[in-house]
């Protein structure tokens, strides 16, 4: 403990600060990177209260969330249901190492009902990240081989493991030497990917179905297929990442079932937690696990304190039942068909700005075109350019959170690409206010150089 007088906030008293205080507290004691980043924006408003797709701020004001916690409110808010199930595990020993978990049980003997081909052992963590490295962990025990085999411009997480197979020089720079052995490969390319695995001493092959950070880039049909005949000719571990994509985002309960391919490894989570508890997994074959973690010697090699606690695994055994009782799969495939013919038609309306939309069910993309500034651009030191290339999706983002109460982002690993990826149970109604706020954005500025003017100032000038 520090010296002198101990001041301590408590709960309720946190509860009520002010935004400007909050803000003040993370630039002091928090991240004063990312709260100055999001104040220039005016992306640092404190929200008091949220259900299903709406969310309301101190003052009162309604936003619509567009942005689903990057895939971990497939349910919406603090679903009714979901909130019901952690309550009613309340009294349970929530962490009790010496016993076997009865959520975890259940939860675990759920998955295996509900994901492809013979999975059926599954590892309960707390992140996705948490999950892709006990995925890599698995396949390095399980098959005795060191490589891991990953895409460009791939999104694993931000733990050292799984950075080394995140393809972003971005993240991955500051923190060299990664793990060694963990080698790219273009996303979409079965030609690289064989050349990569044809030596017979690669452990495993990490894969997004839909690479949501990379920009939502959905591969050419047929991709995974030729992807699952590869690694198993080169006897090579399938892992999927379905961690954004599960839980029927894409428009079935996973996206791989699109093609007809079965992973020997799939890292889930975000929505597993219902929104509501953190909760991920890797889950694989009996005969995979039994070679990495079988036995009385084995059986501990992988572990996690917090990890398929009783709170955790009753949220997502609800969360489950609440997918498979209101056919969620089935309201992403006909909102996300919906939405994106919207999209086109405003890309065929608006071609200056939009470059390209893509995506499947409820996990669309908008990319922007790119822009020289030109000679403002020159007196500018370069700056200008560098805002729309780093910015734009960001002021996009703005106009829709400020003026329209529409809260999104842009992805991690490309900038310029802003990404809608609204709760399953979003309406009609609501698809038609997000589709109306971007046709007037883009009638009212007309052009990117408008919208810079309107939104790009601060950034400009920090």
């Amino acid at each position: 403990m520090k010296a002198g007088e101990t001041k301590l906030i408590g709960l309720q008293e946190a509860l009520q600060l002010e935004r400007k205080k909050i803000s003040s507290l993370y630039k002091q004691y928090a991240n004063p990177g990312l709260a100055t980043m999001l104040g220039l924006i005016n992306f640092d408003k404190k929200f008091v209260r949220a259900e299903g797709v709406r969310v309301w701020d101190d003052k009162g004001d309604e936003y619509l969330d567009f942005l689903g916690g990057y895939g971990a409110l497939n349910f919406g808010h603090n679903h009714p249901r979901i909130v019901e199930a952690v309550q009613q595990a309340a009294e349970l020993p929530n962490l009790l190492q010496a016993a076997l978990g009865t959520l975890y049980a259940a939860l675990a003997h759920n998955l295996a009902q509900i994901t492809p081909g013979e999975l059926s052992r599954s590892f309960f963590g707390n992140s996705g990240a948490e999950a892709v490295e006990g995925a890599l962990k698995l396949a390095r025990a399980a098959t005795g081989r060191k490589r891991i085999i990953y895409c460009e411009g791939s999104f694993h997480g931000k733990t050292l493991g799984a950075l080394s197979v995140t393809g972003k020089g971005k993240y991955q720079d500051p923190f060299r030497p990664l793990i060694p052995g963990c080698e790219s490969v273009p996303y979409g390319s079965a030609e690289a990917l064989e050349d990569k695995l044809k030596d017979g001493d690669a452990a495993a092959f990490i894969v997004e179905p839909i690479q949501g950070e990379g920009g939502v880039y959905v591969p050419e049909p047929g991709y995974l297929k030729r992807a699952r005949e590869i690694c198993s000719r080169y006897g090579t571990l399938l892992i999927i990442d379905e961690i954004q994509t599960g839980f029927a985002r894409t428009g079935t309960l996973f996206a791989c079932e699109q093609e007809g391919v079965v992973p020997d490894i799939m890292c889930l989570g975000k929505s597993l937690g219902g929104g509501i508890m953190p909760i991920s997994a890797f889950t694989t074959t009996e005969e995979i696990w039994d070679r990495a973690f079988g036995g009385f010697e084995r059986c501990t090699l992988h572990t996690s304190t917090f990890g398929g606690n009783a709170r955790a695994c009753a949220a997502g055994i609800a969360a489950i039942q609440v997918m498979l009782e209101d056919k969620l799969d089935a309201e992403a495939r006909e909102k996300g068909a919906y939405l994106m013919q919207g999209m086109k038609e405003l890309q065929q309306k608006y071609p200056s700005f939009i470059k390209e939309v893509r995506g499947r069910g409820l996990l669309i993309g908008v990319e922007f075109n790119r822009f020289s500034g030109g000679i403002l651009n020159r007196v500018t030191g370069g700056r200008l350019e560098k805002i729309v290339d780093e910015y734009l999706a960001a002021l996009v983002a703005g106009e829709l959170m400020n003026r329209y109460h529409i809260i999104t982002a842009y992805t991690l690993n490309n900038p310029n690409v802003i990404r809608f990826e609204p709760p399953l149970i979003v309406s009609r109604e609501q698809l038609d206010y997000l589709l109306e706020a971007l046709d007037d954005i883009f009638k009212k500025h007309r052009s990117i150089w408008g919208l810079l003017l309107a939104g790009g100032k601060n950034i400009l000038l920090k």
